[in-house]
């Protein structure tokens, strides 16, 4: 049976939403423990499918996984660490990308990781390349003539290496972050990410005992040691879910005080927000995000990485310039495809046309690529109820806030895409007053 969400829009959205976690950061923190010779608690812990998702895969591979009922707190014990088939790992990983990650701990453990044929939301072609390109840096063996998937092997050990990434990408630097903490010698990167999350793994890391400085210049060096403990860590909230409410807010023209949600984290999204008509009011329990009135403004974006607007944040933007007063440009410059979702939103009333070309100062790399990653788009339009699909984990949400902020009924499938980064999203949607229904189909 499929899940389908009736929407009744038109109702701006009033109250308090409360974030944790950022699933960001969450999951490859409860990867992290497998590097540890003794347990590790991870808190402010969301209950989201990607933390379902590591857990289970934790779980096969032989680590303890315990969770505090009232506090939601995680406890990983790795003494037991074993292989897992490629069958157990394909089955439990479902579409998530996270075994990547399993790598380097696993050839420090076991010497050896098994890779499945990877999934994760359709928003770009986002390979596994850097991540086994980082791997042979550091001695790994690799085979990919198998047919479940890439088997990595390191009957030697792992040895420090000197990297140079052709992309500050956020998933390669936590690959490099995460083998070279216990790699012999010293390892360098650059071009690495930088993003809070990525600081915030550095942070655990160095709590289990690892040799960790970050440069200005995106450089990290690590000095690789013998053994780590486990670690005792809060996750810093998650920035992107603190984004997407502020989004809905907009949109709706509502209000609603986010929980949790760190000014530091959101510097340039509250710039833009309040550059295109939003206002905000930050606490020191979270910020309070509502539309004061008035008609909000077009703008000229690109999103980039940290510390510039971030590409997550981008797709719900979106839905709030279709209502601003005029003509905006984004340009996206991290996923090539990014933007597939905003035909649903054409077929509600907006006005969204792609472009191929880089509309932004800065070429970027998928300029002469035949990629739609720059739009416009001209507005206000009315938005109407519509039959939706949910394509990936942020346009989804886009695509629910739309249908919260159209006028009449929208239906919605697709929507279990949305439990992998928004906790609890439907009692949220209820407590802000959202006229929702979930129901089953066959």
């Amino acid at each position: 049976m499929a899940k389908v969400l009736t929407i009744h829009g038109g109702v701006p959205l009033k109250g308090k939403v409360t974030v944790r976690g950022a699933k960001n950061l969450v999951p490859k923190a409860m990867v992290a423990a497998l590097l540890g010779d003794s347990p590790s608690v991870l808190r402010n812990v969301p209950e989201i499918k990607d933390v379902a998702v590591v857990t289970s895969l934790l779980k096969i591979h032989g680590v303890t996984v315990s969770k505090d009922e009232v506090t939601g707190d995680l406890t990983m014990d790795p003494s037991g660490t074993k292989t897992a088939t490629s069958n157990e790992i394909d089955t439990h990983a479902g579409d998530s990308r996270i075994p990547i990650l399993f790598c380097g701990p696993l050839l420090h453990s076991l010497g050896e990781a098994l890779i499945p044929n990877l999934g994760g939301c359709k928003i770009g072609d986002r390979p596994i390349d850097f991540h086994l390109d980082v791997l042979r840096h550091f001695g790994a063996e690799i085979d990919k003539a198998g047919p479940l998937g890439t088997s990595i092997r390191a009957p030697h050990g792992l040895t420090g290496a000197k990297i140079s990434l052709p992309y500050p990408s956020v998933g390669a630097t936590e690959q490099v972050l995460l083998t070279a903490v216990r790699a012999k010698g010293t390892t360098e990167v650059e071009n690495a990410a930088i993003e809070p999350e990525i600081l915030d793994l550095i942070s655990l890391l160095q709590k289990m005992g690892a040799i960790i400085t970050v440069g200005r210049d995106r450089v990290i060096r690590i000095i690789g040691v013998e053994k780590l403990n486990g670690y005792n860590h809060k996750a810093l909230p998650d920035r992107n879910e603190s984004a997407s409410w502020a989004s809905a807010a907009l949109v709706t023209k509502g209000d609603i005080f986010v929980e949790g949600a760190a000014q530091r984290d959101l510097t340039a999204f509250l710039h833009t927000y309040r550059q295109i008509g939003g206002e905000f009011e930050v606490t020191d329990d979270g910020i309070r995000f509502f539309h004061p009135g008035g008609d909000l403004k077009p703008l000229i974006l690109e999103t980039d990485v940290h510390p510039g607007f971030m590409t997550d944040w981008q797709q719900p933007l979106v839905v709030a310039l279709t209502q601003a007063t005029g003509v905006s440009i984004i340009h996206e410059t991290v996923y090539e495809n990014r933007f597939g979702f905003t035909n649903a939103l054409v077929e509600m009333g907006a006005k969204v046309q792609l472009h191929s070309e880089c509309l932004g100062a800065i070429p970027c790399r998928f300029g002469q690529r035949n990629f739609q990653h720059s739009a416009v788009i001209t507005g206000p339009t009315p938005l109407t109820g519509a039959d939706v699909d949910i394509p990936d984990l942020r346009g989804g949400f886009s695509h629910l806030i739309a249908a919260l902020a159209a006028e009449g009924t929208s239906h919605v499938t697709g929507i279990e895409l949305i439990n992998r980064g928004y906790e609890k999203f439907m009692d949220k949607l209820t407590d802000l007053g959202a006229r929702v229904e979930m129901n089953e189909i066959a």
